[in-house]
């Protein structure tokens, strides 16, 4: 089988159990089992180590201590919308993880807008000498 383009899991890596939602519903929810519980194994998935590695770095809840990935989806009424959103939801969070922001360099303020922060200090402080009290000569 062909591995997932990034940050789209390999459904074949995921285990999927049907398990009964919570909330409302009344009588259906206690007795169908139309949520999931998705298990993703990071260090068992076809991602690029680089990307595994991050993912295991990553602050999620969502992801336990030996870097498994559990996601309940349980918004739908039917299995399959569930099961699809759960897919969705681990998709998102490998996304997540596998952007890198762009590094910061840090650079000085040119000397034009150097000048021009001074002369706009200046100009406010001529303005508030100007509010003195006013004297009766």
């Amino acid at each position: 089988m062909m591995p997932a383009p990034h940050g789209h899991p390999r459904e074949d890596e995921c285990t999927f159990d049907a398990i009964r939602a919570q909330g409302a519903g009344g009588q259906n929810v206690n007795k169908v089992s139309n949520a999931v519980h998705l298990r993703y194994d990071v260090r068992a998935s076809s991602l690029p180590d680089a990307l595994k590695a991050r993912l295991l770095a990553w602050p999620d809840a969502r992801i336990s201590g030996d870097g498994v990935v559990v996601i309940k989806a349980q918004d739908h009424r039917s299995l399959e919308r569930n099961r699809a959103d759960a897919l969705a939801r681990l998709a998102e969070l490998i996304a997540a993880a596998a952007h890198v922001p762009k590094a910061r360099r840090a650079t000085k303020p040119t000397k034009g807008s150097q000048r021009r922060r001074v002369e706009g200090k200046v100009q406010r402080g001529a303005v508030k000498a100007l509010r003195g009290k006013v004297t009766g000569d």
